[in-house]
This record gives structure tokens, sequence and C-alpha cells, in this order.
């Protein structure tokens, strides 16, 4: 396993052994700040080590090597701090425009509820749930328009720049593009479904506000428009509270 350098004990002080309550009996357990899963030697229970900062894990090139023998719980925590880093760049690239945060939010949360029933790359699905509407400001400025010719071909761009800039690989970073950019092939894919259903929520959500519709025209588009049987029962139970 490759030695990262925040982790050479060369550069060590007193603050790198520390204890940590057992979770389940509450007995002192002693970590070293390397070490990411111990043993409560009184109960016999494995946790990981709460202090354990793997942060650069998000963009570090050599993150898979590095974490590949760590507990499933800690590769988990890896796509949730990715997953948090594409929301900060989209936040700090949106600037002040709150509508537009407050969307991707929305898109965001329910693609999280609906992948965790489908078979789906996490970090595919919430990097676009974050970035599928971040050439908005381009394209009005530029096309006079947020249709979705000029915002597709915008968005993927400035999408390839930050998820380049947070170090994801080619691989998960042209998947995410050609989501945003609605390409053909990516349109047939489950990811693409995901983010189509949970962008679908959010929409009629938002429409409900200004022009909603009767229970039984909404019965209607909801068994017809969703991609996926989880985005269907979600976008029941959110819309129609069934």
């Amino acid at each position: 396993m490759i030695r990262c350098p925040g982790q050479d004990t060369s550069f060590w002080d007193f603050r790198a052994v520390y204890e940590v309550k057992c979770p389940k009996c509450g007995n002192n357990v002693e970590f070293f700040k390397d070490e990411p899963v111990r043993s409560c030697k009184k109960c016999g229970h494995e946790f990981v080590n709460p202090k354990m900062d793997f942060g650069c894990a998000a963009y570090c090139k050599y993150a898979e090597k590095c974490l590949g023998e760590l507990s499933p719980e800690l590769l988990a925590e890896r796509d949730n701090l990715f997953k948090d880093r594409v929301a900060i760049e989209m936040k700090r690239y949106v600037g002040r425009d709150f509508k537009r945060i407050n969307h991707a939010m929305k898109v965001a949360r329910y693609a999280e509820k609906i992948l965790t029933e489908e078979r789906v790359n996490p970090a595919v699905v919430l990097s676009a749930a974050y970035l599928h509407d971040i050439g908005i400001r381009e394209a009005e400025q530029e096309y006079e328009s947020d249709e979705a010719g000029s915002l597709e071909n915008k968005g993927t761009a400035i999408a390839r720049q930050i998820l380049t800039k947070l170090g994801a690989g080619q691989e998960l970073i042209d998947e995410v593009c050609s989501i945003i950019g609605h390409d053909p092939q990516a349109k047939g894919t489950l990811e693409f479904k995901v983010l189509h259903d949970a962008g679908l929520i959010v929409k009629i959500e938002e429409n409900q506000k200004d022009k909603p519709m009767g229970h039984e025209e909404l019965a209607t588009l909801i068994g017809s428009a969703f991609l996926t049987g989880t985005g269907k029962s979600l976008a029941k139970q959110t819309l129609l509270k069934q």
C-alpha cells in the first residue's frame, strides 16, 4: 500500500496517538492517526477511526491504491467526500444564485434517494445532479437562452473543468459530461435515468406552485414519464402523498 506523504511518521507529533471511546461499550480504544479501523479489546466491536481525515481521497490520483485495503465504510465515505466537493465547487461557481443552488441540491437529494435502490455509480449520478444546470448563466449571456442545446453545450465544458480540477478520473468525467450533454448513448444508461427521474420530480414540484395539476392528471404523468421504478414510487410518495 502506498504511503501517503501526509501519513509519513517523520512528521508526526504527540497528537498522532489518541484514545476514542468504543461506540458500543464506551471503553477507551487507542488509535494511531493512520489506522482506519481497530477492535475494542473489551467487547470486540470493530469500528472506523472517527478522527481519520481522508479528505485528500476525494481528489488525489493515488487514492484508489492508497485506500484499496480499507473497509467498505471508509470507501463509502470517500464517495461522500467527492460528492460534497462537487457540491462545494458548484456553489462556488454559481455564486449568489440561490435559486440555481437550491434546484441543484433538490435534484441531488432525490437522486440520492433513488440510487439507493438502483445499481448505479453514485459518483457519476450525484456529480451530474449537482452540475446538470451549471451552464445556465453562460448560455443566457451568450445565446440569450437557457434552452437545452445552448445549456448542454456550455454545461459540459464547465462540468469538465470542475471535475478535472477535483482530480476525477477520465472515465467518470466522460460519463458525467455525456449525461449532462444528453448524449444519445448516455440516455440508455441507468445513471441517466436516475438523474432524469430526480430532475422530473423537482420540475413537477416547482411547476405545481405556479400551475398546479389535478390529482388525476398528475397521476397520469407520473405513470408515463418516469424511467425507473424507484423514481416512479418516490414521485408518488412525494407528489401524490401515497
